[in-house]
């Protein structure tokens, strides 16, 4: 399936300048979808573009696993969230969840205690 069509990836790539990474693509989008349809309790959180990257998109489990992906403008994560029926927020007003950065934290005590 081709998701830059349907979400609008292609329509905005002539309003782009010279960054220092990729741009959005299929991949990305299709892995955020894969990621959600997969896992409880799915919430998108909105990263502004910078200079050095695209406009990016976390998802986040209820467990607080989670995944960033490129997305290209807060339109097209806005309308793959409207499709799966999910909520999406920006995280410059809302910050990230508390059960990622647990998730994050029982992940660096998990490896640090693996001997290797």
């Amino acid at each position: 399936m081709r998701w830059r069509d349907r979400y609008g990836l292609r329509r905005r790539r002539g309003l782009r300048v010279a960054k220092f990474d990729r741009e959005a693509t299929d991949a990305d989008i299709e892995a955020l979808i894969e990621f959600a349809k997969t896992r409880r309790g799915v919430e998108f959180y909105v990263e502004p573009e910078t200079f050095a990257t695209d406009t990016t998109a976390v998802a986040v489990a209820h467990d607080g696993e989670w995944t960033r992906r490129r997305v290209g403008s807060p339109a097209v994560i806005a309308k793959v969230a409207r499709d799966l029926a999910l909520p999406v927020y920006d995280v410059q007003l809302t910050g990230y969840p508390a059960r990622m950065r647990a998730y994050n934290e029982r992940r660096r005590q998990a490896q640090d205690s693996d001997p290797v």
